[in-house]
């Protein structure tokens, strides 16, 4: 049985009204139409723990978190009482606070590549500071790369405004292929100042992957940066390199770091972070001190409970449920991911059979009050109960039948309603 049609009346208009004074009609790059358009919402009004409202009223179980940044769920209480208190006293001097300390310190003592940290806004700030350090350690140019990075010009999706000079610096290889790095380095290792990469995205790293690109990086004089804006602190307390065993000269952390509040860091070895003075990196905000002492709260109560865990036991119910309702459907779909970030495809070798399946599922699990993303991996929360996995998991039921139905008399999805992205490295 198809669910109705949910309500976003109110969301459509503010909507209407952005795209007349907001270029794009939101600042967030991820438009509605990365969703499916007409079947999400557009404009939240408030979030608790793992639900979000929208401005219309409806209620939704979050799977989506903001792209991964809250890791405790909303309004987690320790964490904006820590911003309170700073706000309270004042967050923007031309001096710092001491608070700067007193995270750094927990940073070092909790990543396994930081001797020294330096803390910028943005995660895009993080990573391209961290490039620029890694020219001015190894005295080359050129970057190789895998995932997504940020909006700046040596990492931006799309070429429009961008030097083609920029383009010709930045190569890059394939996931879980070191043949392929091997082959770039072959070919330009002596020109090459670092390698960055996500751990991961939805597929994991193979064994000894991660290894093997910081090997072949060390053997052609580069650096090896590891980008965790979304495996840090989801994986492990001490990100993706603590959890593989791999660490980085130098690494990027933002997101799930203070629980949505905007802060990001670079991480790593003394001799290069001291390298730092060498150029210049600022911004009038970069002191500013609110999300650090979110930051803390945050992270000391990831140290201080079970969350970390308890992202990996929400998430793998979650994996294993839905790979058995996807057979029990007869929907052909598998669930992939690791599980602090797992997502779902669609495996049918039509592509018109695998759009539809995608559109309905997807539909119907938002008009049940559940926000999964149709093309990018989702996000467990501290938050989410064991309650909320099950009723996640009987919507899940309930889309997979509308799913099999749908296609048993024939529906496919209109080409103008075709979800074509996918998930992607290249997503967020």
């Amino acid at each position: 049985m198809l669910a109705p049609a949910l309500s976003f009346d109110r969301s459509e208009k503010l909507f209407a009204r952005a795209q007349q004074i907001v270029a794009g009609g939101t600042t967030q790059g991820k438009t509605p139409d990365t969703l499916l358009p007409g079947e999400y919402p557009i404009f939240a009004d408030h979030g608790q723990g793992s639900h979000l409202w929208d401005v219309d009223g409806n209620r939704f179980l979050d799977w989506i978190l903001a792209y991964g940044i809250i890791v405790l769920g909303y309004c987690d209480p320790d964490v904006d009482e820590a911003a309170i208190r700073e706000i309270r006293q004042g967050f923007a001097f031309p001096l710092t606070r001491p608070v700067q300390n007193e995270l750094a310190e927990l940073l070092v003592d909790t990543i396994p590549c930081a001797e020294m940290v330096h803390f910028f806004k943005t995660g895009s700030d993080t990573t391209t500071a961290a490039i620029r350090l890694a020219r001015i350690a190894t005295g080359r140019q050129k970057i190789v790369r895998w995932g997504y990075h940020g909006w700046h010009d040596w990492c931006c999706l799309r070429e429009s405004g961008i030097p083609r000079a920029v383009r010709e610096d930045v190569l890059t290889f394939r996931y879980n292929d070191l043949d392929s790095l091997a082959d770039v380095l072959k070919r330009h290792g002596d020109q090459v100042a670092c390698v960055i990469m996500m751990p991961l995205e939805i597929e994991p790293p193979a064994p000894g992957f991660l290894a093997g690109v910081k090997a072949l990086a060390h053997r052609h004089g580069a650096l090896f940066i590891l980008d965790e804006m979304r495996s840090g602190f989801h994986l492990a307390l001490g990100g993706a390199q603590a959890y593989y065993d791999v660490i980085p000269d130098l690494a990027t952390f933002s997101k799930a770091l203070s629980n949505g509040y905007a802060l990001s860091v670079l991480a790593g070895r003394r001799e290069l972070m001291e390298r730092l003075d060498e150029t210049y990196v600022s911004s009038t905000f970069f002191t500013n001190s609110i999300a650090m002492a979110a930051a803390v709260a945050t992270i000391r109560k990831l140290k201080q409970t079970q969350a970390i865990p308890h992202l990996w036991r929400i998430g793998q119910g979650l994996l294993e449920g839905l790979d058995r309702l996807a057979q029990e459907a007869g929907v052909q779909a598998r669930s992939i991911g690791v599980a602090p970030m797992p997502f779902l495809v669609f495996t049918d070798p039509d592509p018109a059979v695998r759009e539809t399946a995608k559109f309905v599922f997807y539909r119907e699990t938002t008009r049940r009050g559940v926000l999964l993303h149709p093309n990018h991996h989702w996000f467990v929360s501290a938050a989410h109960t064991e309650q909320d996995l099950a009723h996640t998991l009987e919507i899940c039921r309930e889309a997979f039948a509308a799913v099999r139905g749908e296609l048993a008399r024939g529906y496919r999805v209109p080409a103008r309603q075709e979800t074509a992205v996918t998930v992607s490295a290249d997503m967020i």
